[in-house]
């Protein structure tokens, strides 16, 4: 192999190396006579240490450790019908070099203040966009076209060219890095920008992504209409709780440790039919109907017209779900993209929705717009893009199988992990719910384990997770790559990370 040269040496050391802080060249209010293309900025103004308070009169007791930025907030019009409101926050001193943009959840509709708060407090500047539109649901999309466009993907690319420039004007220097971190739609989002935009990021973090917006829109509305037609079939929580415990005894054991956690679902073959009740057991268990209702929720579908498989939830899931079948946000986003994305009616009503019909009516209009279902991830992984994704394998809302079914397609369309470990890597929570919480290890700090990727090429072999009740931590363990799983070591405590190790079933 060839020596490094001097000069090389040189740059590797300096990337290795604590940067200094950086501090601005002008002044906060210098930044509104900035001209940009289709851009207002509508706002410019210093803020002090721990006063910002979030528009329309939000909470302010969390933004109270923020330290002091310059706040920056602007109208971007990329089309004729666009309205995207944007603000970028600009540390006051000790910004990092860096520029983190901040997902969104649902329909979005407004900007992500608290994400925004965490990149700042890292030093960091910080950006976040409403994606188009003010409010949640989907109404605005009615004779919107070009805010559907937005809302799928123009308004991150372009919330991101326009803040990298306003922060080379504050500061005279553009952003060493670049980040994006969302989850649950912002998960989407960060993927959009995988697949569309791979010159935009560094390093992404997308988790529990959204990426098969129709496909979950069908499965929630599926299930949803079972249930609004047979209130019999409903499991309410006595019966969620029993099919939970039996799952949990029937597969807990599989991954060679008993605590409370499924680490590989898939695994997991537990079918409800056993708690169905008998002529002599009329308590603590499931009528037929309601074994039917467990078995759709897990059951795959498939689009019979592009034959692309549907995933269900996973088994430990239970505890999530509603009397209608999928948490209540996901059932409302699917009403509403069928409503107002794929018919175009406010009174279509979910009596009318045909699985088999509408899943291929609702692919064919996105025309990938808001899906992020596209595998080739090569333009990203070769200009050295580094993503992490990662999802709760107890998540009620969007499927944990979404995830790692992209994940498969990846490697099968870019030759194998081989050709995509180096730059992408999926973790899998076990016990934990939708963005966070759940009985499984749900705390981490993907943030630093992207920058040591990114920055030191210190790839993630794996990710310390913890969970604590009462705010005190009462287990820990590793997160690791897929197909990896936390095996125990078979000494030691069962709630201690490092009596675990990271191995391919």
């Amino acid at each position: 192999m060839r020596n490094l040269t001097g000069g090389l040496c040189a740059l590797l050391l300096s990337a290795l190396l604590p940067h200094p802080t950086l501090q601005a060249a002008g002044l906060c209010a210098d930044l509104r006579m900035l001209s940009l293309p289709n851009v207002t900025i509508t706002t410019a103004a210093p803020v002090d240490a721990g006063a910002f308070t979030p528009p329309g009169g939000g909470a302010a007791a969390g933004f109270r450790a923020l330290p002091a930025f310059c706040r920056v907030a602007a109208t971007l019009k990329p089309s004729s019908d666009s309205d995207i409101k944007i603000e970028v926050w600009l540390p006051a001193s000790g910004w990092n070099g860096k520029l983190q943009a901040v997902g969104n959840g649902a329909f979005n509709g407004t900007i992500g203040y608290a994400a925004m708060g965490a990149a700042l407090t890292r030093g960091y500047a910080a950006a976040s966009t409403d994606t188009g539109h003010v409010g949640g649901g989907a109404r605005w999309a009615l004779g919107h076209p070009e805010r559907v466009i937005d809302f799928g993907w123009r308004a991150v690319h372009e919330m991101t060219v326009t803040a990298k420039k306003i922060v080379a004007s504050h500061y005279d220097a553009a952003p060493r890095f670049a980040y994006f971190n969302g989850c649950s739609a912002g998960g989407r989002q960060a993927m959009k920008a995988a697949q569309r935009f791979p010159a935009d990021f560094d390093g992404i973090i997308a988790g529990a992504p959204g990426l098969d917006w129709t496909s979950r829109a069908a499965r929630a509305a599926q299930v949803a209409q079972v249930l609004e037609m047979n209130a019999s079939a409903r499991l309410l929580p006595p019966q969620t709780q029993l099919l939970h415990r039996a799952v949990v005894q029937a597969c807990d054991a599989l991954d060679g440790v008993k605590d409370g956690l499924l680490a590989d679902p898939g695994r997991c073959t537990f079918d409800p039919g056993v708690l169905q009740c008998t002529a002599s057991n009329s308590s603590g268990c499931l009528t037929p109907a309601q074994v039917d209702t467990a078995r759709l929720i897990y059951s795959d579908a498939r689009n019979p017209q592009s034959k692309r498989e549907i995933t269900g939830l996973a088994r430990g899931s239970e505890l999530g779900w509603t009397d209608l079948g999928w948490t209540e946000s996901a059932r409302a986003t699917g009403l509403d993209q069928f409503r107002f994305l794929v018919y175009g009616d406010p009174n279509w009503n979910i009596q009318k929705f045909n699985f088999d019909t509408d899943i291929v009516r609702a692919e064919a209009a996105d025309a990938d717009t808001i899906n992020a279902l596209e595998p080739n991830l090569k333009p990203f992984v070769d200009r050295g893009g580094k993503l992490i994704q990662y999802h709760g394998w107890s998540d009620p809302q969007i499927s944990p199988r979404n995830s790692t079914q992209y994940y498969s397609r990846v490697l099968d369309t870019l030759g194998g992990a081989d050709k995509v470990h180096n730059s992408y890597r999926l973790f899998m929570a076990p016990g934990m719910g939708h963005c966070r919480g759940g009985a499984g290890p749900n705390t981490f700090d993907m943030v630093a384990a992207l920058e040591a990727w990114v920055e030191r090429g210190q790839a993630p072999h794996q990710i310390l997770a913890s969970h604590a009740t009462n705010g005190v931590v009462d287990r820990t363990r590793p997160l690791c790559p897929y197909p990896q799983v936390a095996v125990y070591r078979g000494n030691g405590s069962t709630d201690e990370a490092a009596n675990f190790e990271c191995r391919t079933p």
